[in-house]
């Protein structure tokens, strides 16, 4: 086994790598935007590599990825599903595995607080690949922080001539950063790449789809072919603004991206469907008797009578978004909306309901990807290569 030295040049997906006392850690906003946020939400988003994979060309039977993984444990909650390195070949999934040992964060959802306890090095084993020169692609976990530590495989490896694809640059909330997904290659976004055959950079932050400028900035200085935004989820369950400042934040937020990609196809994607905010604003929260029962759901603690006064809601959002969009394209013809309800809507929730109220499950994903893939890759849709050129 020969030991590969983990390069810029072996990853993608991520913007930034810093290097730590055990290796390399992946994050997905760049070292200037990290320095203009205090929030420990987004911290975590950002650095939990979803959509980050390590992509070589090798005739490796064996490949070997020391990691030390981050796993986060919230106090009073049920333990969360473990999380997994999905290995592709030549663009297929092939094996999945987990990673032992790692730092276990604590966090007191009543307080948010949290504690720390080391933990060792682990080694993530894929054995048995096909002896031939063949594309690798090992994606790592989208919900757990991962530091890459080594890489060593019992043939040599090259990184992957990038170019050969276009770049689809997206951002959105924990559904597109993969909240429920059964893998990191299964994730949505994901999903609907590989039909769409283009290289993802996933800025779905989970929590923290907030319109922020630093968010804007990154998307705006990202070299992209390809651009989507889905917003409303977070804005409503954080009861982040009202509809006065929601309008300018949005023309804003697009404004900021246009500066950097003036005539880059751009996709704005409105909220898929979540009864408990369609109508009723934000605050999101837990809920407390199913906490009792040992589910984890959400519920909206807002008043609906509330959307007199400007509190938004999942319909208002798309109501405006819709119109905003329609505004804008009149002297943007790359400009286009996407209605969310499109990918996942009423009659999608009654075959397969959000299973916390909030998050979509793994069969969910897969339905929103093929639906997106069709839409916007498809012949008609904004991201078609025909309309590209």
């Amino acid at each position: 086994m020969a030991t590969t030295p983990i390069t810029a040049d072996l990853l993608r997906g991520a913007l930034d790598l810093e290097r730590t006392e055990h290796g390399l850690l992946p994050h997905r906003l760049p070292a200037w935007a990290r320095a203009q946020y205090t929030d420990g939400q987004l911290a975590m988003a950002e650095s939990q590599p979803s959509g980050v994979r390590l992509v070589v060309s090798t005739r490796a039977t064996v490949v070997e990825l020391d990691v030390l993984p981050t796993k986060t444990v919230y106090q009073g909650l049920p333990p969360r599903p473990g999380s997994v390195y999905d290995l592709l070949v030549d663009g297929r999934l092939t094996d999945q595995a987990s990673a032992p040992g790692g730092n276990v964060v604590t966090v007191d959802i009543a307080t948010g607080s949290t504690e720390t306890r080391p933990g060792p090095v682990g080694t993530v084993r894929f054995a048995g690949l096909p002896d031939r020169v063949k594309e690798v692609e090992i994606w790592l976990p989208h919900n757990e922080l991962t530091q890459l530590v080594a890489l060593r495989t019992d043939a040599p490896v090259e990184p992957v001539q990038t170019g050969r694809r276009r770049v689809w640059l997206h951002h959105g909330s924990s559904i597109s950063h993969g909240s429920n997904a059964a893998g990191p290659s299964t994730i949505w976004p994901a999903l609907a790449a590989a039909l769409g055959d283009v290289e993802l950079i996933n800025l779905g932050f989970s929590g923290s789809a907030l319109l922020d400028p630093f968010t804007a900035r990154t998307l705006r200085d990202t070299p992209a072919d390809l651009i989507s935004v889905k917003i409303g989820i977070n804005v409503v369950n954080a009861d982040l603004m009202r509809l006065r400042a929601f309008t300018p934040a949005v023309h804003g937020f697009l404004d900021t991206i246009r500066e950097g990609h003036p005539t880059t196809p751009l996709l704005v994607v409105s909220p898929i469907l979540c009864p408990i905010h369609e109508d009723t604003p934000g605050p999101g929260a837990f809920d407390v008797d199913a906490l009792r029962a040992g589910k984890v759901q959400f519920r909206a603690t807002g008043d609906p009578a509330e959307r007199a006064a400007g509190k938004l809601t999942l319909g208002v959002i798309r109501e405006e978004l819709a119109r905003l969009v329609k505004q804008r394209a009149a002297d943007d013809p790359n400009l286009h909306h996407l209605d969310g309800l499109e990918l996942y809507g009423e009659a999608d929730f009654a075959e397969l309901p959000l299973p916390d109220r909030l998050h979509p499950d793994a069969a969910t994903h897969r339905r929103i990807g093929e639906r997106f893939a069709e839409r916007a890759f498809g012949s008609d849709g904004p991201f078609t290569a025909e309309r590209a050129r």
